[in-house]
């Protein structure tokens, strides 16, 4: 297993990590979940990456502000988070979860 998803696994309240492609493979991951939802959580990380994406442009252009390059993003319900940056997110338990941390190592091992 990739020493970068280790790292991911070690933050706080961490559940589960992975490493996907732009276009929504998965490379690999670690956790409790089957392959075939971990090939489902890619496509749909990749999805919300590219969204993400055309919003910062679309946001740089409206506003004149700068929101570009798009980092990453996440997204908290119920008693969880999934964060994500680069090619690499991580699940964490929400109660548990220190975001500043959490994107610090992300950025590091997306080499953001």
């Amino acid at each position: 297993m990739s020493e970068k998803l280790d790292k991911l696994m070690q933050l706080k309240g961490a559940i589960a990590a992975g490493q996907y492609t732009p276009d929504g493979k998965l490379v690999e991951y670690k956790g409790p979940m089957s392959k075939e939802i971990a090939e489902m959580v890619a496509k749909m990380v990749a999805a919300n990456t590219l969204m993400g994406t055309v919003e910062a442009e679309s946001f740089t252009k409206i506003s004149g502000m700068r929101w570009t390059p798009f980092l990453g993003w996440a997204v908290a319900a119920g008693e969880y988070a999934v964060c994500v940056m680069g090619n690499y997110g991580v699940f964490v338990k929400l109660a548990e979860a220190d975001f500043n941390q959490i994107f610090k190592t992300l950025r590091e091992v997306a080499g953001i």
